[in-house]
């Protein structure tokens, strides 16, 4: 972790799922400013790795039965900033992915990779609306200006 408070900060979002009636499947301990990969199960709405963004090796389990009942789970969060598909049926991921609210979608892939030349950024409370990268960085980090150029002042009537 980048420093104690943070590691703090997540250590109490785990202990806390925990105490709600999550299962610590691994993890859950730290050495120094090491935070080991923590899983928790049987994750349910209203616990805090369910409703927070960890930003931390901690993954919460949420099961579910039909992909309708996914993309709710997945939309039912102020936050979207990456989400991940892991299916055998392209079909189905693209029906999938065109119904929850992220601002990446990863199909049989990690959640963490970008491209430089495009747009990202997440949805909600999560990222930056897709703000940042390729051609949007013009708008966002540069700020326009109009100048007009004659090689020498005109010569007006009045």
């Amino acid at each position: 972790m980048i420093n104690a408070r943070q590691l703090q900060r997540i250590d109490g979002i785990v202990k806390d799922t925990v105490a709600a009636g999550a299962t610590l499947r691994a993890g859950g301990r730290y050495e120094g400013l090491f935070y080991r990969p923590t899983v928790l199960t049987d994750v349910r709405p209203g616990m805090r790795s369910y409703e927070e963004e960890v930003f931390g090796p901690v993954t919460s389990v949420v099961t579910f039965s039909t992909d309708d009942e996914a993309i709710a789970i997945n939309n039912a969060t102020e936050y979207g900033l990456s989400c991940g598909i892991l299916t055998q049926s392209l079909e189905r991921a693209m029906y999938v992915a065109h119904r929850v609210n992220t601002g990446k979608v990863h199909i049989n892939d990690q959640t963490v990779g970008d491209e430089p030349w495009v747009p990202f950024g997440g949805s909600g409370a999560s990222g930056n609306g897709g703000r940042h990268g390729g051609p949007a960085n013009w708008e966002e980090f540069t700020q326009w200006q109009w100048i007009t150029m004659q090689d020498k002042a005109m010569p007006y009537p009045f």
